[in-house]
């Protein structure tokens, strides 16, 4: 049966992160259309009705009781538009996160906004104790997101992504 468990919203200084939903595909195609996007990662583009199939897969949860998957998009409180999406697979006090920034809003620090606001709601929301990532090695500025959610460079490797990992820290701990 799947899981349908479906994550809270959260915010940041300047970000909403929003359950994901299919009603988002049509603007998040336009968010995630820029095909540079896709140099470290592979793939292309998706178009909206693709992307409204692979939400509705995504929001229906993970076939596997044991796992949830957690998927919100950005919203940028000052203009009211998404500008990306965050992601955690949780798997007990264990999250698999990633996030992409659509390249009119990078450099701005969003992605940084978002992640480390995704490891601290994944703790306090999710009882998650380790963050995992995977970052293709020539991604400095997915390195750099990275590191201000927390994770540090490990010395494994999968699909030639170098596995980055953390403990973030407990609500109040200082």
């Amino acid at each position: 049966m799947p899981t349908t468990i479906t994550p809270s919203p959260f915010t940041t200084a300047r970000l909403d992160a929003l359950p994901l939903e299919p009603a988002y595909a049509d603007e998040m195609a336009a968010v995630l259309a820029d095909p540079a996007l896709y140099v470290f990662t592979g793939g292309g583009p998706p178009d909206p009705a693709a992307l409204r199939s692979r939400y509705e897969r995504q929001s229906a949860g993970s076939p596997d009781p044991g796992e949830l998957w957690w998927n919100w998009v950005l919203k940028v409180r000052a203009d009211g538009a998404l500008a990306g999406y965050v992601q955690a697979t949780v798997r007990g006090p264990r999250a698999e996160i990633a996030w992409v920034v659509g390249t009119p809003w990078q450099g701005r620090g969003y992605a940084s906004e978002a992640a480390k606001g995704l490891a601290a709601h994944l703790v306090a929301a999710g009882g998650v104790r380790e963050l995992v990532a995977h970052v293709h090695p020539d991604h400095a500025a997915s390195e750099a997101v990275a590191t201000a959610a927390g994770l540090r460079p490990t010395g494994e490797w999968e699909d030639g992504e170098r596995r980055w990992a953390g403990n973030p820290p407990l609500p109040g701990a200082r």
